[in-house]
């Protein structure tokens, strides 16, 4: 539980201090009330304090049990199977979507990684890439968090433990994509990873520390790598008062290439704040020496967007970032028949996949 001191002796510093409690209380009533867990009162605790997370997600329910999905239509000669990988960092199970149209060769991989309460199968279902990977000859995985290492099967971004290479959540997930890059012949230059919200910060995570591995990557609604350290500084984070901390050692491969990102975030997201879309640019672009970046407007699917792209000197594309005009915390132009989606707006699913195939420009 995180407390604030009442102990200032300045008036001041106490009401800076008691306008940073009620603003951090009204963010995670709000963010709790999202996810079905205030109490039974709907009131956070009295005197400035924070609630104890832990004491309410042990309270939701049998933590080993998964929310079910209705099983996602497969095409003839597709397979959508189960798998459970395992290693030194920890088992996770995944889904691995196999196109009908690999018949005719695979042309890549993509990592898809859902946001906290989600389910694979719910974010196969929003975002609709089982459809598109039949279009595009790709393999798509989809790992599952469970309850018994998360209560609400969050990734743990904020963990320093899983925001390292070699360490926790983001070693099993780059074990998960070398397995099936392995199995189906994909070399690192054709497999991607993407999130979103808490998968998308995990998948920061993971362009950061395995650059080896993952080519591309796409972050709906997401945080930079660093961004937390625990639970309390993951809400400022969240709410775009945080600082992005130096993440913890990765040990990324000297010789590890710089891979090309894209962004996506609503201006109306009120549950991760869009200033932390400015934080991932910014590393998105770190260590690239030269870029010609441009501005741009448009509209898709019934919203205005604002794009910034930026170009290396060689003229590959390395970062297209979005706004989505009005977009909430939601997956843009997403199905509805999964969760944290909106109809409205560009189709991100489509975008990125142009994105990481190198498929012509917006």
């Amino acid at each position: 539980m995180i407390r604030f001191d009442a102990g200032a002796k300045r008036p001041v510093r106490d009401g800076l201090r008691a306008a940073h409690s009620s603003a951090a209380n009204d963010l995670v009533r709000r963010t709790l009330a999202q996810h079905g867990l205030l109490p039974a009162t709907g009131q956070l605790q009295p005197a400035g304090r924070l609630p104890d997370l832990g004491a309410l997600l042990r309270g939701i329910g049998n933590p080993s049990s998964e929310p079910q999905q209705p099983p996602l239509p497969i095409p003839d000669g597709a397979q959508f199977r189960s798998v459970i990988h395992t290693c030194a960092a920890g088992r996770r199970h995944y889904r691995t979507y196999v196109p009908a149209s690999a018949a005719g060769g695979i042309a890549g991989v993509v990592v898809m990684l859902h946001g906290c309460t989600q389910t694979a199968e719910d974010f196969a279902a929003g975002t609709g890439m089982n459809e598109l990977a039949e279009l595009h000859r790709l393999v798509m995985i989809y790992p599952q968090q469970s309850r018994g290492d998360n209560a609400q099967s969050c990734w743990c971004w904020f963990n320093p433990e899983d925001q390292q290479r070699g360490r926790g959540e983001p070693e099993i997930i780059a074990g998960i994509a070398r397995q099936v890059c392995t199995e189906f012949t994909v070399t690192g230059e054709n497999c991607f990873v993407a999130g979103l919200s808490a998968g998308g910060a995990m998948a920061a995570i993971l362009g950061r520390t395995y650059p080896d591995v993952f080519a591309a990557v796409g972050v709906h609604s997401g945080l930079p790598h660093g961004a937390a350290r625990d639970v309390g500084s993951a809400f400022a984070a969240m709410a775009g008062r945080g600082e992005t901390l130096p993440p913890a050692v990765s040990h990324c491969p000297a010789h590890a290439r710089h891979q090309r990102w894209i962004l996506f975030h609503g201006t109306q997201d009120a549950t991760v704040h869009p200033s932390n879309a400015d934080a991932l640019e910014r590393q998105a672009l770190d260590g690239v020496s030269q870029t010609i970046e441009s501005d741009g407007r448009g509209v898709a699917g019934g919203r205005s967007y604002r794009l910034h792209i930026a170009t290396s000197t060689n003229g590959e594309r390395v970062l297209e970032s979005w706004r989505i005009e009005g977009l909430a915390h939601a997956w843009s132009g997403g199905r509805p028949n999964g969760s944290y989606t909106d109809p409205q707006g560009p189709d991100a699913s489509a975008e990125m996949l142009r994105f990481f195939l190198g498929e012509g420009e917006v």
